[in-house]
């Protein structure tokens, strides 16, 4: 059934009949097979110049033993390589912190673009939809530099030509989860340029002890607390007014009685009053004897005390007008800050119609008009929504401590803030974890910081009363 055929006659036997032979024809190297060939290894060459161009330390450090092994043997390799481990060994035993910041972050950076970013990058994108496949072909934002610092990685990123802010602080939480970071924030460095925040851990996962009293009298800006980049949190008290927002529990007292401690020398001194609305009774009345007799707790005392600061604030105009523009304090014109714990309760929620009417008025005119002549106010509420607080936008600088809502952090800090990853709503609710951190918005930056206030426990305010209390300026 089957014959044999000669060498040349098997070669060319095109086709036989099934009864008679099955030829096999040698394999035949095709173009397709060659361009395919061809184009593997232009790639490849491609890749090894693109990794030796980004990465040439790292290139270096694995070519450098190999050739040495090559050309003098393992022995000479060992002997020429070895100082070099052992001297950043040393350096980093005896100065932890200058090896740390010039090349332990920068390693980690390293092998976090290689093995966090770069690897992940292409699926993140498409599956995000911040990357484009068409016609079988992907169109990706070009992934930049990594930096890291101790808590944080911070990812530059090049925009795909036509896309906005917009498209990215809207899936701040596909990137998070897709590089495996609890949080992802997004910063505008140039026109097509952004810088992604991806946390690796929380720094502001502990509570801070209150903060030591300044030696020296200070009107601002005061410390508080923490960023969460370990400086420290400055709140600037002169020239504004600030306006706290959370939730019960959220951390507002830590807030107010921190700025309160950091200010009690300059109320030694006379620089400065502090005139404390307290209508809850439950937080300002603690270190009562702190205001001496501007501290007022009903409604009708909280309207005649306002309207006292309206007063001050209108005769400072008076004899500033056409003289100067800025307040300096002085014992005899001292800064003038009301604290207003609750301040719904004294507007919105309040029954008697001609108190609200004094009470919105005094506020509105003072936030309006109190900046330039020494008259500020610190305010704190929990519920942002506009009918309740309808002069939100008199404060310049906003506080959003946890909220019960995400759609309450826009109300708070400003339209797209949750979106830049102000995430307010995200904050723990139980107070050792949650209780003091915030979001911070402030009139130079669009950009939200998150922060931390020191929590001033109840030994701690008798102990600023106790050596306070009887102090100049009240």
């Amino acid at each position: 059934m089957f014959r044999k055929l000669p060498g040349d006659e098997a070669r060319n036997l095109v086709s036989t009949t099934p009864d008679t032979a099955i030829v096999f024809r040698p394999a035949v190297v095709t173009t397709p097979a060659i361009m395919t060939i061809v184009i593997f290894a232009w790639r490849m060459l491609v890749g090894l110049v693109r990794l030796s161009w980004r990465h040439p330390v790292a290139v270096l450090a694995v070519l450098t033993p190999a050739v040495l092994m090559w050309l003098y043997g393992w022995r000479v390799a060992l002997l020429l390589l070895t100082p070099v481990p052992v001297g950043l060994i040393a350096w980093a035993l005896t100065n932890r912190t200058s090896f740390v910041h010039l090349v332990g972050w920068r390693l980690l950076a390293w092998w976090r673009l290689i093995w966090i970013y770069r690897r992940h990058w292409q699926p993140v994108m498409i599956v995000s939809g911040l990357g484009k496949h068409v016609m079988g072909r992907d169109y990706l934002p070009r992934l930049g530099k990594v930096t890291c610092t101790s808590w944080a990685d911070h990812v530059t990123v090049r925009m795909l030509d036509g896309q906005a802010v917009k498209d990215w602080s809207d899936r701040i939480e596909h990137l998070a989860h897709g590089f495996g970071a609890p949080s992802c924030r997004v910063a505008i460095i140039k026109a097509g340029r952004l810088l992604l925040t991806f946390p690796r851990r929380d720094p502001l996962a502990t509570v801070i002890p209150a903060l030591p009293i300044p030696a020296t009298p200070t009107v601002g800006p005061v410390k508080v607390g923490t960023r969460e980049d370990g400086t420290p949190w400055l709140l600037k008290i002169l020239g504004t007014h600030i306006l706290i927002a959370g939730a019960t529990g959220a951390g507002k007292g830590s807030i107010i009685w921190s700025t309160i401690r950091a200010l009690l020398p300059a109320v030694r001194a006379g620089l400065v009053q502090v005139w404390a609305l307290d209508p809850k009774l439950m937080e300002l009345s603690f270190g009562r004897a702190l205001f001496g007799d501007r501290y007022a707790a009903t409604p009708a005392e909280c309207a005649d005390l306002l309207e006292t600061a309206v007063k001050v604030m209108q005769e400072r105009a008076a004899r500033f007008g056409g003289v100067q523009r800025n307040h300096t304090p002085t014992t005899e014109d001292p800064f003038v800050l009301v604290v207003v714990d609750e301040v719904a309760f004294l507007t919105a929620y309040q029954a008697d119609k001609d108190l609200k009417r004094r009470i919105s008025a005094a506020l509105a005119t003072l936030t309006t008009q109190g900046r330039a002549v020494g008259v500020g106010v610190l305010a704190a509420l929990q519920d942002p929504r506009k009918e309740v607080m309808n002069i939100r936008n008199l404060f310049p600088d906003k506080i959003a401590l946890r909220l019960d809502e995400s759609e309450q952090v826009d109300m708070v800090l400003g339209d797209g803030a949750r979106d830049r990853g102000a995430l307010a709503d995200h904050i723990s609710p139980i107070p050792e974890l949650g209780a003091g951190i915030g979001y911070v918005r402030l009139e130079s930056s669009p950009d939200p910081i998150r922060v931390r206030a020191a929590y001033v426990a109840d030994t701690d305010i008798r102990a600023m009363v106790a050596t306070f209390a009887g102090g100049e300026g009240r």
